[in-house]
């Protein structure tokens, strides 16, 4: 397994609730581990690092980098990569990992994260940007599967054999978000539990949830992974069908849209814990 998180329940940390996630550690309870998207960190200093590194302190860390677009047809934004080097000397994360998009083209800024085609010329040019981010920071990377509305026409490869085949030129593993494989399957018909039992298990270093919203459009329905909402029950069967093939790994719990109470969110968080130590207590 790739990272060096603990095999527990974790969260995505939100300003509102950087005080509540000291009490909870500080009680021994709350989340094991907390990820932030270190692009909200790239000032040198004030609140948000004071507040990064007390939490640092007492918790492990995994940076989540939503910036450097590796799928650009110009390579991977560079001086996001120098931000996130810095950041990662700063602080030691015990993961980093970004995602199999693009989000800038020519210089422009998209904000989003926008699918690739699955060709050999595309696994080839993100094999050489993760090796090249992998080789500044020096460490392995995860790269999360994407949240897809649209497939290519002239695709080489399924998904999944994409990925795998990505981890295998580059020594990256895998960040697998179960909410996106379900979005990927109500937009595109793509089968979650097959593309499950295609990965090799010990590619997988670190697991999402979170919830998605379906929008309609007149006759038009399209899933949108839009972290507003609670895990739903298909995601949470899904999580423990990717855990009985892969064993125990960090589960992250994601809400960045309406953004609930720190109570409520540990909830979901211990019922990810319960079930990721449910299957440490079978490798026992």
């Amino acid at each position: 397994m790739i990272g060096t998180l603990p095999a527990r329940g974790g969260l995505g940390l939100k300003p509102q609730h950087f005080a509540a996630v000291i009490e909870a550690a500080d009680s021994g309870a709350g989340p094991h581990w907390v990820e932030v998207h270190p692009q909200n960190y790239t000032m040198a200093g004030g609140p948000m690092h004071r507040w990064l590194g007390a939490i640092a302190e007492r918790l492990p860390l995994s940076f989540h980098s939503v910036g450097l677009s590796l799928g650009d047809p110009g390579g991977c934004d560079r001086e996001e990569l120098e931000r996130l080097a810095a950041l990662c000397a700063r602080y030691a994360p015990a993961s980093v990992s970004d995602h199999l998009s693009w989000s800038s083209l020519g210089g422009e800024r998209i904000p989003d994260l926008l699918p690739l085609p699955m060709t050999h010329a595309a696994l080839a040019h993100c094999a050489a940007e993760v090796s090249r981010v992998q080789d500044r920071l020096g460490r392995t990377i995860l790269i999360e599967n994407p949240s897809r509305m649209i497939a290519f026409a002239r695709d080489d490869y399924e998904e999944a054999a994409f990925l795998t085949e990505l981890c295998r030129r580059t020594g990256c593993g895998l960040l697998v978000d179960v909410n996106n494989l379900l979005v990927s399957e109500f937009n595109l018909g793509l089968d979650p539990r097959g593309w499950i039992d295609a990965i090799d298990p010990r590619l997988v270093g670190e697991i999402h949830v979170a919830g998605h919203a379906i929008v309609v459009e007149g006759p038009a329905r399209i899933a949108i992974d839009d972290h507003g909402s609670q895990v739903g029950e298909a995601c949470w069967d899904l999580l423990a069908h990717l855990l009985s093939r892969c064993g125990p790994r960090p589960v992250l719990v994601e809400r960045d849209n309406d953004v609930p109470a720190f109570t409520e969110l540990a909830g979901e968080v211990e019922r990810a814990d319960r079930m990721v130590t449910s299957e440490l207590a079978d490798v026992a």
